[in-house]
């Protein structure tokens, strides 16, 4: 009933910047943690930063002050800005949301389908 639906990834090249949005929809009542993951060939899924609805948020070491997480809690958005993006960066990007849907005796988690960034010259 509830859908995350991300956006803004594509072909950047080398020191360029990307925002990816992510936006959940559906009968929601709350939602909570939100967060950015990313999942390169051959790689695991990696965290890449967590934010809460008051807007406290962690980072992965590898991110190194490239990467800045926000939300909008009004229109149930996480964005991603990413700069000085590396090769190492290509991956498909998710997103992941704690979700309180009403109705419904428990949270969820949730992922959005992914968006593909590729930094490549």
């Amino acid at each position: 009933q509830v859908q995350l639906v991300e956006s803004g990834g594509g072909l950047v090249q080398p020191g360029g910047s990307l925002r990816l949005s992510c936006t959940a929809s559906g009968s929601i009542f709350r939602i909570n943690v939100m967060g950015w993951y990313r999942q390169a060939p051959g790689k695991e899924r990696e965290v890449i930063a967590v934010i809460s609805r008051v807007g406290s948020s962690n980072y992965a070491d590898f991110v190194k002050g490239r990467f800045t997480i926000s939300r909008d809690n009004a229109k149930n958005t996480v964005y991603l800005q990413m700069t000085s993006l590396k090769p190492e960066d290509t991956a498909v990007y998710y997103c992941n949301a704690d979700v309180d849907i009403r109705g419904v005796p428990s949270s969820r988690g949730l992922w959005g389908q992914g968006t593909q960034v590729t930094v490549s010259s």
